[in-house]
């Protein structure tokens, strides 16, 4: 699903607008993931037996000042014969990462049996995707966000079919990127902010589709950058 919408603001803080900061660095040099590995196949065997592997990103520096919640997101890999990634845009009245790009998913509640558990309860509440579409491969590093939650990244993939039914209070739009596009590093910009004394850094991985540019950075792109060191170790 994907419906024509404005730009919209990607961050609360003000005067911060994260498509404004310039680019410090791209990174060309590192090879693309062989498109040969993108496959459903290629992808539950690289769950099944991991490699030895060290994420990049573990944890961003804390902007929040509270205690830490947990939290799960779904990265849906959608079997289509060049593989996707789906991929949600928050509505701007969030209280947190309000008008960003992000993966479903969200707090992790007592009743949850696991991360995985987490991550699908979330994704239907949001987005409507049905479990039954779901073969979930495995879980990735904790990823910190300088708003204090600790997300665990569960990897899935997405049988093609389903029907989705965004959450309106917290969705804006839905849509879906190439896993090819983003498992190529010379898509991978990074960015240098100053704000309040605390050098930030983070990725943008911006992707022009038919309607307009989809602007991932942060958590979404951090978590995706570490997702590409699994897939290229």
């Amino acid at each position: 699903m994907s419906i024509n919408l404005p730009d919209r603001p990607l961050s609360s803080l003000p005067q911060f607008d994260p498509r404004q900061i310039p680019v410090i660095g791209v990174d060309s040099h590192l090879p693309a993931v062989p498109l040969a590995s993108l496959q459903p196949a290629a992808l539950r065997q690289r769950f099944a037996s991991p490699p030895v592997w060290v994420p990049e990103l573990l944890a961003e520096k804390k902007f929040l000042d509270r205690a830490p919640m947990h939290a799960s997101v779904l990265l849906p890999i959608v079997m289509r014969e060049h593989p996707t990634v789906l991929l949600t845009e928050r509505t701007m009245h969030l209280s947190t990462h309000s008008g960003q790009i992000a993966f479903p998913g969200g707090k992790a509640d007592e009743d949850d049996a696991d991360a995985a558990a987490t991550a699908l309860r979330e994704a239907q509440e949001e987005v409507g995707l049905d479990p039954a579409f779901v073969q979930v491969l495995g879980v990735m590093p904790h990823y910190v966000t300088g708003s204090a939650f600790i997300i665990t990244p569960v990897v899935a993939l997405v049988q093609p079919g389903f029907s989705l039914t965004p959450n309106a209070y917290e969705v804006a739009d839905i849509f879906e990127v190439p896993l090819e596009f983003l498992m190529n590093p010379a898509h991978h910009r990074r960015h240098a902010f100053e704000w309040e004394g605390v050098r930030r850094e983070w990725f943008s991985m911006p992707y022009q589709d038919q309607l307009r540019q989809r602007f991932i950075w942060g958590a979404t792109a951090g978590m995706l950058r570490n997702f590409y060191r699994l897939l290229s170790a």
